[in-house]
């Protein structure tokens, strides 16, 4: 995996924020596989991670956590998440 990235973009959804750290279109293909969304869990109930894939690399593209932690807890919950799938 490369360096972490930033946060981009933090979008409110009906049940979600969705944290953006990479755009989806920097990827051939984005998806949530079972290893990534036991870590994504393993951080916080609820939470869903999007990962892109390049080539035979996968990096988060972004995260999904439920809106009832409130945003500046679900960016940092996020930012968790890339952290627990980074190690």
């Amino acid at each position: 995996m490369t360096d972490e990235p930033n946060v981009e973009t933090v979008e409110s959804g009906d049940d979600y924020y969705h944290v953006r750290f990479r755009d989806p279109d920097e990827f051939d293909d984005v998806r949530t596989p079972n290893w990534a969304q036991n870590a994504a869990e393993s951080v916080s109930e609820g939470a869903e991670v999007r990962m892109g894939n390049r080539g035979d690399d996968w990096e988060v593209q972004s995260a999904l956590v439920k809106k009832s932690v409130g945003e500046e807890k679900a960016v940092e919950q996020a930012e968790k998440i890339l952290d627990e799938i980074s190690s």
